[in-house]
């Protein structure tokens, strides 16, 4: 599994530095702030067991056991692994929303929304893209 939260190293690279470990989606979505198309990614319709990392640095951001049914077109999330997730004010399109970061590496994930009904523990929804994760199985632990 990748690094905790609590023992890791801000990752601080520059856009070269990344564009050369991201594929150029990675990079729009991580690093741009961009948003993959509803419904398209991997870990949208994806309950296994495990954790999800950022894909950037490998930080354990989301365990599989805070995934739940949205409908939204994206991964959600009710909570994220105390300290892996930052929370961001962000007014582009003429709104505004909570834009998630990684904590280590700073890379774009997605935006959280509260108060829309879903029966979860904490009422809130952390969309994120696919591309900006990677998930590790629970049967690769020891």
């Amino acid at each position: 599994m990748g690094n905790s939260p609590a023992s890791a190293t801000p990752v601080n690279k520059d856009a070269s530095e990344w564009r050369a470990i991201l594929s150029p989606e990675q990079f729009r979505i991580l690093r741009e702030k961009g948003t993959e198309p509803a419904g398209t990614g991997e870990y949208d319709k994806h309950y296994e067991a495990g954790v999800y990392e950022c894909a950037g640095c490998g930080t354990a951001l989301y365990r599989s056991t805070t995934k739940f049914k949205s409908g939204c077109g994206w991964p959600a999330f009710y909570d994220a692994i105390p300290g892996a997730v930052n929370r961001h004010d962000d007014v582009s399109f003429g709104m505004t929303r909570t834009e998630i970061t990684c904590a280590n590496c700073g890379g774009h994930l997605g935006h959280v929304f509260k108060g829309e009904g879903f029966p979860t523990p904490t009422d809130e929804r952390h969309c994120v893209n696919s591309i900006s994760l990677k998930f590790a199985d629970d049967k690769n632990k020891a």
